[in-house]
């Protein structure tokens, strides 16, 4: 039995829940009986089914589980949360072999659904297609690995660099529509969205995904002054629920000390968000790229030249990248594998 093509199937329907399951991780789950696929599940948000369980469920004979595999992509959980353990209804269903795609990194679950299964006498493979699966999890990797969200970087620039004209007061559009309409899709992936105050000052953005079906990110603006909170002005933000990042370790409430990327993530943290699309300004952007605080930067270049204006960050463009086209404009995507330098 080829492993690898069941396990495809698993992150296939994984997929189907990105952006809706926060804070569990993206599953998908698949029963073979047979050299057949005779059950699929995957999770569609907390408080809902696991995956192995909606799979499980769906079997029209339950005499076949116990000469059938189970395949999921990652770790089946053995503690009481939302929902009951998924190693009990497996070894309940007397289910002989699961085949794992990776471990999960909750200290909650790592190692002891595995563990479980395996004292019970489960045949348990693991680490089919495992950095597929790893990648697919990757904003609940880095939230319970390196204690901080996924964060991801996004800007539009002109062929010559610049992400506005010098001089502007209104809203100013490089991009073609649909890298517009790509950006809400992103947007309803992601747990937050966050933009630097004076990005929600000048532009009074609303931050979400009306070009797109799906839920709102938490709009989040690094605001160590107050601002936007002590403005008369109608802000679109102001009616939605908003988190703002302060200087917390501030005791002068008069000379206010910028925040470091590093203080901003750890707020992000603390409040359970597990990734961040930052859409900010240029300074904005450039505080993460100089930290190394990130993990996939995507720029859209336009055909448009415009001379002058604001320019785009400084970020190395020789590290490992894709580029693909939309219309006129060139996405280009980079992927922070490592510390890298802050050079263009």
């Amino acid at each position: 039995m080829n492993d690898a093509i069941f396990m495809e199937r698993c992150l296939e329907l994984a997929k189907k829940g990105l952006g809706n399951t926060y804070p569990n991780p993206l599953v998908g789950c698949v029963i073979v009986h047979e050299g057949k696929i005779i059950a699929e599940g995957w999770h569609k948000k907390a408080g809902c089914n696991h995956a192995e369980r909606e799979a499980i469920l769906k079997v029209k004979d339950p005499s076949v589980l116990a000469n059938s595999t189970l395949y999921v992509n990652l770790e089946p959980c053995d503690h009481f949360g939302k929902t009951p353990p998924c190693t009990d209804l497996i070894l309940e269903m007397e289910i002989p072999r699961v085949i794992i795609g990776c471990l999960d990194e909750n200290k909650k679950v790592l190692g002891k659904g595995l563990k479980k299964l395996k004292a019970a006498g489960c045949e348990v493979g693991i680490g089919v297609l495992e950095s597929k699966c790893q990648k697919l999890n990757r904003r609940f990797f880095s939230f319970h690995q390196k204690k901080r969200p996924y964060v991801i970087l996004k800007w539009a620039e002109s062929l010559d660099g610049f992400m506005a004209p010098k001089e502007t007061h209104k809203k100013y559009w490089l991009t073609d529509p649909l890298s517009k309409q790509r950006v809400h899709q992103w947007r309803s992936q992601e747990q937050s969205i966050m933009i630097g105050v004076q990005t929600a000052l000048n532009d009074n953005p609303k931050l979400n995904t009306r070009m797109w079906k799906g839920k709102n990110p938490l709009a989040v603006v690094i605001d160590p002054k107050q601002k936007l909170s002590s403005t008369k002005v109608d802000f679109n933000l102001n009616v939605r629920e908003l988190l703002s990042i302060k200087n917390q370790n501030q005791e002068d409430k008069t000379d206010y000390l910028p925040l470091k990327a590093q203080e901003i993530l750890d707020q992000l943290y603390n409040n359970n968000l597990q990734s961040v699309i930052i859409e900010g300004g240029s300074k904005t952007l450039q505080c993460f790229i100089d930290a190394g605080l990130w993990d996939e930067a995507r720029i859209f270049i336009t055909k448009e030249k415009l001379g002058a204006g604001l320019k785009g960050p400084l970020i190395n463009r020789d590290i490992t990248h894709s580029t693909s086209k939309i219309k006129s404009d060139t996405l280009i995507t980079l992927y922070n594998d490592s510390m890298i330098s802050s050079k263009r």
